[in-house]
């Protein structure tokens, strides 16, 4: 989302909430960041830094909720489900292909003797043949995980949220936007009960997990998305933004924070960090979402950051990983040690974004704007 004209989720006849847009790159860049850090983590969630990063995911599905709320719900007597189907899908599928495709290229650049041995075995074909799959969005199946870590779109981790996000639009669309406030919470309510079940009293402590087909992981994606996305949406009808000097720093800060905690308790009080994470998304989240909605730009700089971060949101999280999975290989099967790969980390993170803006200003906006000259009815 960008309070720019050509990369705006909201209707022109609409104010924008620039805040929303530019932490929604803050909570990007700090994806980067987590995943840099979760390579020399081993797997070891109580001491990897930048620990609570994976909570993007949810943050994330807040603000698409709270967005798609205040953007679409009073459009409806003018709008069909059809049309706002073709508007999503213009807003978030040319970049997913983008996705796919930087994944395909990347692919037989990230193999690794010890993560990803069946990589230097795989056929081309069997390559665009997942490409051309994940470029659907469709779940790849457990007989076609051809880089062996139980991903549904092997070629790109993080699409499988973007999955998640076709889902929640396809409820909203269909279901959830004829819903009178009161039955929407009591679904609300429902639904925070349910993740707080699984984040508390569930077997690991905390929400990570979605990306996967089996039906424990896809339960996981579910749960993950029902309550943020949907308090996000009741977010948008019960309340109005107030007034918040200095609401993108106070917010940014939030956001940075609570991503940043190291994990709460150990393997004996697991349910410690589950209660962290109930506590992050269930209250927290949209709480910074509706304080980001009460601030505005306080400066001509100010408002420039919020507007690059905003264009670049989207892009890095969906494309930054390929090269996430080089620099895990590489670091891997040279046995790096965290003081001495901080140049190339910095070199993965600075790439992801200039791959973002280059990716976003050459081909996602003038494929979009091309898209909704021949798809979309302006007077909706």
């Amino acid at each position: 989302m960008s309070n720019s004209s050509t990369y705006s989720v909201f209707p022109d006849s609409k104010n924008h909430y620039e805040i929303l847009d530019g932490l929604r790159g803050v909570a990007a860049l700090m994806v980067i960041v987590f995943h840099l850090f979760e390579t020399f983590s081993g797997g070891n969630h109580f001491t990897q830094i930048i620990n609570h990063g994976y909570l993007a995911v949810d943050f994330f599905f807040v603000l698409s909720g709270f967005v798609i709320g205040y953007a679409y719900d009073d459009r409806w007597g003018k709008m069909t489900p059809g049309e706002f189907f073709k508007r999503r899908l213009i807003r978030l599928h040319p970049m997913i292909l983008a996705a796919m495709v930087t994944g395909a290229v990347g692919y037989y650049f990230s193999a690794s003797p010890v993560l990803f041995p069946q990589i230097s075995t795989t056929p081309v074909w069997e390559l665009l043949l997942i490409m051309v799959i994940g470029m659907t969005l469709l779940p790849v199946p457990p007989s076609l995980d051809i880089r062996g870590w139980a991903e549904m779109h092997p070629l790109n981790g993080p699409a499988w949220s973007l999955f998640f996000e076709y889902v929640a639009n396809l409820l909203y669309g269909l279901i959830f936007r004829r819903f009178p406030v009161w039955l929407l919470s009591v679904f609300v309510a429902f639904f925070g009960l349910a993740l707080i079940r699984f984040a508390v009293f569930g077997p690991n402590g905390d929400v990570i997990g979605g990306w996967s087909l089996d039906p424990v992981q896809f339960q996981v994606g579910l749960i993950r998305l029902l309550y943020p996305f949907f308090a996000g949406l009741l977010l948008s009808r019960i309340v109005k933004p107030g007034r918040l000097r200095h609401a993108f720093l106070w917010c940014s800060a939030a956001v940075i924070l609570i991503f940043s905690i190291p994990r709460i308790g150990d393997a004996d009080t697991l349910w410690m960090n589950g209660l962290y994470d109930s506590l992050a998304i269930i209250f927290l989240f949209p709480l910074i979402v509706w304080l980001g909605a009460s601030g505005k730009p306080e400066s001509p700089l100010q408002e420039k950051i919020i507007r690059f971060l905003g264009d670049i949101s989207y892009p890095v999280y969906i494309l930054h990983y390929p090269l996430i999975y080089i620099f895990t290989a590489w670091v891997v099967d040279n046995q790096v040690p965290m003081e001495a790969a901080w140049p190339q980390a910095l070199a993965v993170f600075f790439g992801s974004v200039g791959l973002a803006w280059i990716v976003l200003k050459f081909y996602d906006l003038p494929v979009r704007k091309w898209l909704a000259s021949k798809f979309l009815n302006r007077a909706h």
